[in-house]
């Protein structure tokens, strides 16, 4: 039996999602809860690979065992061993050939900033100490939609086979007067790709690089062209869609 697991975590303390041999991972943390509470070894996929300090609201994971449980009652069970940082929101028996990284058809990350020391922001944002233009930043965004490849905000040296994505969303939005997110969807993301991106749409609304400048990072293929990678600590992967 397949069985998809919901869940959120902080990414703080984590070296991302998925193994690593230097450090504990959120992936570490659900197979160990999982395989204690079923009581045989258990393996889950997730719906992607968060880097180290990346945080995500609502995470899909699938694992495959033939113990038969109740999922609500699991829920509460996870959570009562797992971390404080990481809860389970859902588990939920799917069918066979369903599968959280290559079923999932969209993506959302959110990446957040802030202006001023706020010290409710500081460890999920970013503080900026510039000011920036916001309609061309929205500008930018939009251009990402016109194009598929983005080879230009792919971390160097990921071993992918493909850097084709399709973004159907790409915007910044207010929510109080200092605080701001940029909101990116779609069907699949690079390594390193979101914050590339958040980056270089800064470097836009710094006016330290034109939109036809921009179109050109795009059209590059190439990393060294793009703005610096942004810190970890203000992404968040918002949601998963199948």
């Amino acid at each position: 039996m397949r069985y998809f697991v919901w869940f959120g975590y902080d990414g703080t303390r984590y070296h991302g999602w998925q193994y690593q041999p230097n450090g504990i991972t959120v992936q570490e943390e659900l197979e160990r809860a999982l395989s204690l509470l079923l009581r045989e070894d258990i393996h889950v996929t997730g719906a992607g690979r968060t880097d180290t300090g990346v945080h995500a609201r609502q995470m899909a994971a699938h694992f495959d065992t033939e113990v038969v449980f109740d999922c609500v009652h699991m829920v509460k069970r996870l959570n009562g061993v797992l971390p404080y940082d990481i809860g389970v929101s859902k588990v939920e028996a799917v069918a066979a050939d369903k599968h959280a990284r290559f079923s999932a058809t969209a993506r959302t990350y959110h990446y957040y900033i802030h202006y001023g020391k706020n010290p409710f922001c500081q460890q999920f944002s970013l503080q900026m100490h510039y000011q920036l233009d916001f309609g061309l930043m929205n500008q930018a965004g939009a251009i990402l939609m016109e194009y598929d490849d983005f080879g230009s905000f792919c971390k160097t040296g990921s071993d992918v086979k493909t850097t084709l994505c399709k973004v159907t969303h790409a915007q910044w939005h207010q929510t109080a007067p200092e605080e701001w997110y940029f909101e990116i969807r779609a069907n699949r993301f690079l390594r390193n790709m979101v914050r590339a991106v958040v980056g270089t749409i800064i470097e836009v609304g710094r006016g330290r690089m034109t939109l036809e400048e921009f179109r050109r990072v795009i059209e590059s293929g190439h990393r060294t062209q793009a703005g610096e990678s942004m810190p970890a600590k203000a992404l968040f992967l918002e949601r998963v869609e199948y």
